[in-house]
């Protein structure tokens, strides 16, 4: 039976997550043209805000008019060509498609393997960079499939030496966990606005170092794409001299980015961090007493969002279609070769409180009894 009282979902999924009332008033603001000069004055303020996010000082920092899989996208489409090498950590869903992604744009891919749930043994990473000299080198900084939050330590330093490009996907890590751009010479980056950014999903942020705007000037063909061409979308978002139309921007979407990015910067991304942090502690403790434990172990865990295996002779299906339809709260179900095993619980943005965790926690008393 449906509680139709229920007014708004909880959203304690991978992403989406719930977005604040600023955001929702961004959303609902009048419109402008894709080209008024006004609307560029907000595209501008929210490079400026990317760049603080993202901690990095590249002049090719932007959001792409689309969702953070087209992120992945524009990064590989533009930066990889037929025969190059690319080295990818897979250890869940997200880098196992880097890794699709650029077999289906001709690239040798070569994979670094490690089991669901751990991150990526960098040992292991750093040596394969060496071995391979690859043009690309990619990890997934915050795997959404697991729950792993993978450290970064001397990656760039050693694909610098190897005269690779580092990739990066931080979709669910940006804006909860640290994240470090340059400090990490990572040069290629994306994420998505509907995580830990508190966005509707829409706009995939990304970042290009100088090193990696060089690479691709020097690519021996153009890119085989026109809607994620970065030439071309340079000279709409950027325009130096005068911007040149590519595409309608989804203009609603800047405007609420512009106010999300805001209201993290209030709130300083040290302290966003800690309470991301506090929030993923407190949903373990809390969930420990239903028989819940942790898939992740201690040091690689990603605070946005919490892997759980399930109590033995728990029905995943049935105990989440009841949390959704009788009280209105949202989690995630197991990919892969931890469906039906685990949870992932999303405590992103605003809903990074133990708020949150005690009507996840009251809701599974009921569902369970």
């Amino acid at each position: 039976m449906v509680n139709t009282t229920v007014s708004e979902t909880l959203l304690l999924g991978p992403g989406p997550c719930n977005v604040s009332e600023n955001v929702l008033e961004a959303l609902s603001r009048p419109l402008f043209g894709h080209l008024d000069p006004r609307f560029l004055g907000v595209m501008e303020s929210v490079k400026s805000q990317l760049r603080i996010v993202f901690d990095t000082e590249n002049s090719v920092t932007f959001p792409i008019s689309a969702t953070g899989s087209a992120g992945m996208e524009f990064l590989s489409v533009n930066f990889l060509e037929p025969g190059d090498t690319i080295v990818v950590g897979v250890n869940g869903v997200f880098g196992g498609r880097v890794a699709a992604l650029s077999e289906k744009l001709g690239a040798r891919v070569v994979k670094v393997e490690q089991e669901w749930g751990r991150a990526i043994d960098l040992d292991e990473f750093r040596d394969t960079i060496r071995r391979e000299s690859p043009k690309i080198a990619a990890l997934v900084n915050g795997e959404t499939s697991t729950g792993v939050y993978q450290p970064m330590n001397g990656v760039g330093d050693v694909c610098r030496e190897a005269g690779a490009l580092l990739f990066m996907d931080c979709v669910t890590s940006l804006a909860g966990m640290p994240v470090h751009v340059d400090e990490w010479g990572a040069d290629i980056v994306f994420s998505g606005t509907q995580k830990c950014l508190g966005v509707p999903p829409g706009l995939a942020p990304v970042t290009v170092s100088p090193r990696a705007l060089e690479v691709y000037r020097n690519r021996s063909k153009p890119t085989p794409s026109f809607y994620l061409d970065l030439d071309a979308l340079l000279a709409y978002v950027d325009g130096e001299g005068g911007r040149s139309y590519h595409h309608t921007a989804p203009i609603s979407m800047v405007f609420a980015l512009d106010a999300g990015l805001k209201e993290i910067l209030d709130e300083g991304l040290e302290s966003r961090w800690s309470r991301h942090a506090r929030g993923a502690e407190y949903l373990r403790s809390e969930l420990a007493a239903f028989g819940f434990e942790p898939v992740v172990p201690e040091g690689e865990r990603l605070n946005p969002l919490t892997t759980l295996y399930l109590p033995d002779g728990f029905n995943d299906a049935e105990a989440r279609s009841k949390l959704l339809m009788e009280h209105g709260i949202e989690v995630g179900a197991g990919l892969g070769p931890l469906a039906g095993k685990i949870w992932r619980i999303g405590l992103m943005a605003g809903n990074a409180s133990e708020s949150s965790v005690d009507r996840l926690t009251e809701a599974l008393k009921s569902v369970l009894s």
